[in-house]
């Protein structure tokens, strides 16, 4: 037994083709403009983690500096105690971290 053509069904591949492929291509237009600034991003909280925790140990100098090192601008620290809070920049992702100086002390 043979199969049943409907009229008109033929061609009706390169139509779907044309879809999928207008398809994937937006796909991967969208993420190669997302990555760069996911990667600013993660940059950013990797920059403002280490800046926190080194204004926590050597004051805003130190997070300056450390700052730079891992790609980012320093654009506001303060302190509140032995409490450290920073916002770096990275193009136009911005991170905030906070880190607490002190030592404790662990029996053992």
């Amino acid at each position: 037994m043979g199969r049943v053509r409907w009229r008109g069904e033929a061609g009706q591949a390169l139509p779907w083709m044309l879809l999928l492929g207008m398809i994937g291509l937006s796909l991967i237009v969208v993420a190669v403009r997302i990555a760069p600034v996911l990667n600013d991003a993660a940059q950013a909280r990797t920059a403002a983690d280490a800046a926190a925790l080194a204004g926590a140990a050597a004051g805003e100098g130190e997070a300056r500096t450390i700052a730079v090192a891992n790609g980012a601008e320093l654009l506001e620290y303060r302190r509140s105690g032995l409490t450290v809070t920073v916002l770096v920049r990275v193009g136009d992702v911005r991170a905030r971290a906070r880190a607490v100086a002190g030592v404790r002390w662990v029996p053992g």
